[in-house]
């Protein structure tokens, strides 16, 4: 199972450590944070966005298709009482290809993994809490 370890800097400024990777994400100041980083829901719209594009890159590879420019822009909306989260994914690709192929790659899109992880209603996230004491005295 991989790891992502999340620490608290200061208000909602926390720190992300993947491997030997670090991120900061926050919220905008409107919201009362900082903004010294991405918001969670904006890793997770660009978490979409980049599986999608190096999912696409690694099919062309196989293919061996030239994809050219590859953007991909994921607008999205918080989910509300009434509707569930919202992801609108545009791919933009430079290559020349035919339209079966372009068919092919918008199928292959949708099975990237974080696709696969927000589609899926089998998704499992078991939450538990430790406390620690930060006051107790080290011997």
């Amino acid at each position: 199972m991989k790891k992502a370890v999340v620490r608290r800097r200061q208000g909602y400024e926390h720190e992300i450590e993947l491997r030997e990777h670090r991120l900061i994400v926050d919220e905008p100041q409107e919201e009362g944070g900082g903004d010294q980083g991405p918001t969670p829901a904006e890793l997770l719209a660009a978490s979409l966005g980049s599986c999608t594009a190096i999912t696409l890159e690694m099919y062309a590879n196989r293919k061996q298709w030239g994809l050219g420019t590859v953007e991909v822009e994921v607008d999205f909306e918080h989910a509300t009482p009434d509707a569930p989260p919202r992801f609108d994914v545009k791919i933009t690709l430079g290559g020349e290809l035919s339209e079966e192929s372009q068919k092919k790659l918008l199928t292959i899109a949708g099975k990237c993994p974080v696709h696969r992880a927000l589609k899926s209603q089998e998704v499992e996230i078991t939450d538990s809490i430790e406390f620690v004491n930060e006051n107790e005295d080290e011997d």
